[in-house]
């Protein structure tokens, strides 16, 4: 299913890899990524950066997305980003997929007109200026096509490193390429790195993807792990590689993860998965045409088209359970009509040419082994069925993964139909909800979120019934436990149902005791043990949700035109008093310096000293990327195009532009070449100077709006932000050994480290008698207050049991200069208040009067100063 909006989260993923590659334009990427890491609020350590083997100076960098997240149009919008920060115009792309089915998907999204993905590189080059081949065809590029273009060749990782090199297409030499390397002089292809044949350069693909350094894109990267493909890498000689995958390899440097907490909150997956375990295949079939019919009736309700279909993995033919078995059930027992069924395997593709979003489409049950588990997109599978005894852990990975996908990308009226279903045997899956929490844990979720979203029942119930049933619970053992063990009252509540293998069904039916969890982990055998605490991790999650209020914060609002505004900075600059030619445009030689050697260019840009490289082939081949027709007004307009913002007329700020030009050329002397082979890099000095500029006239305004004699300032409940009980997206969660208490809002506390002093705030807060609930705030998806220009997101909310509202702000020893701006707002909340309900907190690790967090809590409640 095609989703066209623009998510937030993917919004923040591009904008994290945009503030890093422009980090680690001319600087050494480890120091980019540090640089960038130490920026990040609440950023979870994903350890030091590793450089792919001797390839130092390429920035190697991994964004990391669960099934479901969009990688693919993400990794489409990167090849922008790039082009607009550590360039060239127009990349040259090299897309590496791990199988063919993803590659000829990958094109065929790339080429499509209309889809969001081939949109995505019209609007970014225009469509005439974007070419997309598969490696098969990379003898059909023409010269003037890398000149003019941005092309991206798709390719398996096998492509190029199957067999031995010397034989495969892309290292053999080829008339066709000839007129690409006629271009060179024998000094620009002298470099080592260039393959010969007969002491002559090859005329290969891969010679010409080395000359003009590719930007790689790696999807599923966790594939492209092993040795032989990071050599196969090094060979491409990359100007930078981006690696998206759910699951990363060791050697990744994750720069930014999304957590599928974040993706149910923007309604892209269906969550939680509501588990049920069977004691025979045929009760798992059976109930999941039941809940299927179930959820078709509430389906019918919504205002969109929705059209529940089952997805049932079956075994293979030298098994039990087997397609013709499945199919003879559903037609024979469960009276399906066999137009409804569609069989989907390697002999048999009954979902060619189905259209299964149609509203005239039939099909609502998928029979398959593990033929969907690429290529096949369809968020209207509902119900996951397994039957198969061996199943391929990536195969009911992509399975589950298709019952995860949200219908149109948006939350259903029905909570019913904003879950995902699982009906498995036990005799098939043993261990179902610990098997359950592995896949998904290999899908890209966090090992704390996945407790949440796994809801197990213990016997099969409709989706209208109770979902959860807190007081009971299943697991299978290999061989029967010795009963000895436990109390007469407790053997009351335990059943043992034998199966038709070695293994036995262990069913509590009451309340589980930790007396009793700890007997019943030590009664299993030991190869099990592991699978029942992780079963127990689960059901403790499933805790009964306390019946409770919303949670609301309000706003700052500011009076403007005699009404009532949330405080926003779209009222802090003032249109009529900002205008970018009241400002300087000249770049002095300490901002913005090129000096040319017989190798490089060395650029200075405030002061940092940048190397921009042109060896060898690469002087030729950029020089000639820029035209010779360049002049000051299309450099001109090419910046403009590059640093426009919506508060800048064009006209204003073609203007600032031509008078930076001018004074950089005529004063300064420095040649227009110069100017246009380092546009990138002069596009950056002048947005940075622009954005001073902006920010010094928010500053103003902004003092004037919010603290000046005649602001107009409240704090009012009109606007309040209300904390979605539904949903938390935090981007990971806190795996310590403290136990929070319930008062917490959600069952688990998010981007919190299990030790530290923040950690500590945390604990002292949840301890406070006063407080009747709190929350851990979330940087961009939770309460904010207005700065000049951003948002300051508060560590901590709290509702005192007297219902006054408490933020905490925990800022250790000491403060540096610019959080002052964050305490000054927030004490702003709290003498703004009408009410006198908002009390603010700038906490500490201890104050001058020599008070912890604790006592500091208590008297900021108490009133005691």
């Amino acid at each position: 299913m095609t989703v066209f909006r623009r998510i937030d989260y993917q919004e923040k993923t591009l904008e994290a890899l945009r503030r890093y590659l422009a980090l680690a334009d001319g600087r050494d990427p480890k120091v980019a990524f540090e640089t960038y890491q130490a920026t990040v609020p609440n950023h979870a350590a994903h350890g030091d950066y590793r450089p792919m083997n001797d390839l130092v100076d390429v920035p190697f960098v991994c964004l990391r997305l669960p099934t479901g997240g969009g990688k693919t149009y993400l990794a489409t919008k990167t090849i922008e980003i790039i082009a607009n920060t550590i360039g060239p115009d127009h990349p040259l792309v090299v897309w590496l997929v791990p199988t063919n089915t993803i590659r000829a998907q990958t094109y065929e999204t790339l080429t499509k007109p209309g889809h969001p993905n081939r949109e995505a590189l019209a609007a970014a080059f225009g469509d005439q200026f974007v070419r997309v081949l598969d490696i098969a065809d990379f003898t059909q590029l023409r010269p003037t096509d890398l000149r003019d273009k941005t092309c991206i060749v798709i390719s398996t990782l096998a492509v190029p490193r199957i067999g031995d090199t010397d034989e495969r297409r892309i290292y053999a030499h080829h008339e066709d390429l000839e007129p690409h390397f006629a271009r060179f002089t024998a000094a620009q292809l002298a470099p080592d790195y260039l393959d010969r044949e007969n002491d002559q350069v090859k005329f290969s693909f891969r010679n010409l993807l080395a000359l003009y350094r590719p930007v790689v894109i790696v999807d599923e990267a966790h594939n492209a792990s092993s040795s032989l493909s990071v050599e196969t890498l090094g060979r491409l000689r990359p100007r930078c590689i981006i690696e998206f995958t759910a699951t990363p390899a060791d050697n990744s440097n994750i720069l930014h993860h999304v957590s599928a907490s974040q993706l149910k909150a923007e309604d892209m997956i269906k969550l939680p998965i509501v588990l049920t375990e069977h004691q025979t295949w045929q009760s798992a079939v059976s109930d999941s045409v039941r809940t299927r019919d179930q959820l078709h009736e509430l389906a019918r309700l919504e205002p969109d088209f929705v059209h529940p279909i089952v997805l049932i993995q079956a075994e293979n033919k030298d098994k039990e359970v087997t397609v013709e078995v499945l199919e003879r059930y559903l037609v024979d027992e469960e009276r399906i009509p066999r137009e409804r069924i569609a069989i989907a395997t390697g002999t048999q593709r009954e979902l060619d040419d189905i259209d299964l979003l149609d509203p005239n489409n039939k099909i609502e049950y998928v029979i398959t082994i593990e033929a969907l588990k690429e290529g096949w997109d369809c968020p209207f599978a509902y119900v996951f069925c397994s039957v198969a005894t061996v199943h391929n852990k990536r195969d009911v990975e992509q399975l589950l993964g298709r019952v995860l996908r949200m219908p149109w990308a948006k939350k259903r009226t029905h909570p019913d139909l904003n879950r995902a279903y699982a009906h498995v045997s036990s005799h098939s899956w043993p261990q179902a909800v610990s098997q359950l929490h592995d896949r998904l844990v290999n899908m890209g979720f966090d090992e704390a979120e996945v407790n949440q979203y796994i809801q197990p029942q213990l016997l099969p119930a409709t989706p209208t019934a109770p979902r959860i049933i807190h007081e009971g619970i299943q697991f299978a053992y290999s061989a029967a436990p010795d009963m000895s063990v436990f109390t007469l009252e407790e053997q009351g509540i335990i059943q043992i149902v034998p199966t038709a293998s070695e293994r036995v069904i262990v069913q509590v039916t009451g309340p589980v005791s930790p007396e009793l969890e700890q007997k019943l982990i030590q009664a299993a055998p030991k190869k099990d043990r592991a699978a029942v605490e992780q079963t127990f991790a689960v059901y403790r999650q499933q805790r009964p949700r306390r019946p409770t209020e919303p949670f609301s914060v309000p706003r700052l609002c500011l009076w403007i035109d005699d009404e009532w505004e949330v405080a926003d900075e779209e009222w802090f600059l003032d249109e009529r008093g900002w205008n970018l030619l009241d400002f300087h445009a000249e770049l002095s030689a300490g901002e913005f310096a090129i000096e040319e050697t017989s190798t490089s260019y060395l650029i200075d840009l405030q002061g940092e000293r940048l190397i921009e490289k042109y060896l060898g082939a690469q002087l030729e081949l950029d020089l000639n990327a820029a035209p010779t027709d360049w002049d000051r007004l299309k450099l001109s307009r090419h910046l403009d195009d590059k640093l426009h913002r919506d508060n800048v007329r064009q006209e204003v700020m073609m203007e600032f532009i031509r008078k930076t030009l001018d004074y950089l050329i005529d004063r300064r002397k420095v040649s227009l070449t110069a100017l246009v082979r380092n546009r990138t890099v002069l596009q950056r000095a002048l947005a940075a100077r622009i954005k001073a500029y902006e920010v010094e006239a928010y500053e103003r305004g902004y003092q004037t709006v919010m603290f000046g004699s005649e602001s107009a300032v409240e704090t009012r409940y009109t606007y309040a932000f209300n904390f979605d009980l539904d949903n938390y997206p935090a981007n990971w969660f806190y795996t310590g050994s403290y136990q929070f208490s319930d008062k917490h809002l959600y069952p688990s506390v998010g981007e919190l480290k299990s030790q530290g002093e923040e950690f500590d705030c945390a604990q002292a807060i949840d301890r406070c008698s006063h407080i009747k609930r709190w929350v851990r705030n979330l940087p961009f998806y939770g309460y904010s207050l207005p700065l000049a220009k951003g948002n300051f997101y508060p560590d901590f909310i709290a509702e005192l049991h007297d219902g006054r509202l408490l933020i905490v702000e925990y800022k250790g020893e000491f403060i540096e200069d610019y959080e002052q701006e964050k305490r000054n707002i927030g004490e702003r909340w709290e003498e703004c208040d009408p009410d006198k309900k908002a009390l603010f907190l700038w906490a500490v690790k201890r104050d001058p009067q020599g008070r912890d967090v604790y006592r500091q809590l208590e008297d900021k409640i108490m009133g005691r100063r």
